[in-house]
């Protein structure tokens, strides 16, 4: 086996976080609304504060409460854009890079790929054009038993088919969209990360809270007898350019 280490270069897959505000506080009040006080709301994925529409920076930042708030929220923080240099060595102690820089030498490295890596001369037959390469679908997440109270159900990536439903106090929370053959209650989010195209299907729709992409509505009075316990669908609307959930039963579509 070798033992040879070797660094290369590589793409970063995470999340990008930009925020014109920088107190961890405020942030708080701001998304609670959004991600309905839910705590781990990602997987853990890495991800980059871009602070760059920061309009007043203040003197002191409590970078430490900023990235535990975040943690909160299932992110990584890894690194930071945006940043003014009088905030490095607090930077430095919570080991945040400042991307800026590196941000431009990787734009620059990946403009320069194509000239490098071009073939001397065109091959006979010309291969087919990236666009029409087959892309791997994400992955759909199968639960085949009823999700437990107390249990969460996380697809970072595609979507959750729950084929015996769920019960209340049960979380699932999916990249894509989220199909219930059964009774679905609990808290249920699709879309996490900000797909706005993602649903929630289900055949008897009992939920305490249904979320897409950070937007939410709550059922803490009980359900509309129009979609309580019958086959529905939720997703995003927009309207005047704000996004809106609309949830419907589907036999009327």
């Amino acid at each position: 086996m070798s033992e040879d280490v070797r660094f290369e270069s590589g793409q970063f897959e995470g999340i990008v976080v930009r925020s014109p505000l920088v107190s961890p506080a405020r942030l708080a009040d701001v998304l609670h609304k959004r991600f309905a006080g839910t705590e781990s709301y990602f997987g853990g994925e890495p991800a980059v504060l871009d602070f760059s529409e920061v309009s007043d920076w203040p003197e002191q930042v409590d970078w430490s409460g900023l990235v535990a708030f975040f943690r909160r929220l299932g992110l990584q923080p890894i690194g930071v854009r945006g940043v003014p240099e009088s905030f490095d060595a607090a930077l430095k102690r919570l080991h945040l890079a400042q991307l800026d820089a590196t941000a431009l030498r990787l734009e620059a490295v990946r403009r320069a790929e194509p000239a490098k890596t071009a073939p001397a001369a065109a091959p006979e037959t010309p291969a087919p054009p990236p666009a029409d390469t087959p892309r791997a679908a994400a992955p759909t997440k199968f639960i085949d038993r009823p999700v437990r109270s107390g249990q969460q159900i996380y697809a970072p990536e595609g979507d959750v088919v729950l084929m015996a439903g769920s019960n209340p106090g049960a979380e699932i929370i999916a990249a894509g969209s989220i199909h219930c053959w059964g009774p679905l209650r609990g808290r249920v989010l699709a879309g996490a990360g900000g797909n706005l195209q993602a649903r929630i299907v289900a055949t008897h729709f009992g939920p305490e809270l249904v979320s897409i992409a950070g937007i939410y509505q709550t059922f803490e009075n009980g359900l509309p007898p129009s979609i309580a316990n019958r086959a529905v669908q939720v997703k995003l609307q927009i309207i005047q350019g704000q996004s809106h959930l609309l949830i419907e039963p589907i036999d009327t579509i």
